[in-house]
């Protein structure tokens, strides 16, 4: 059995994986060949994925995009 296919067997989140990939490739550090053969998926898919996370990647920070993490202003709270 792959790697892949055991992914796919222990119930993990395939975007989740999608995403470790493409951040992986993002940051540089191997090759796609590297990375395709460490996650045993296809090197074409691995770009396919990187090109995804950065056509989207503006998106989190515009109108729509996630909310931050903390409040634009503070909350008060009041009795």
């Amino acid at each position: 059995m792959t790697r892949r296919h055991l992914h796919h067997v222990t119930g993990h989140d395939p975007a989740a994986f999608n995403a470790k990939v493409a951040l992986a490739a993002i940051k540089g550090d191997r090759t796609i060949t590297q990375l395709a053969e460490h996650f045993d998926v296809h090197p074409n898919q691995i770009t396919t994925w990187k090109a995804q996370i950065e056509g989207a990647a503006s998106g989190v920070f515009g109108p729509g995009g996630m909310a931050p993490a903390v409040p634009a202003r503070p909350i008060m709270l009041t009795d």
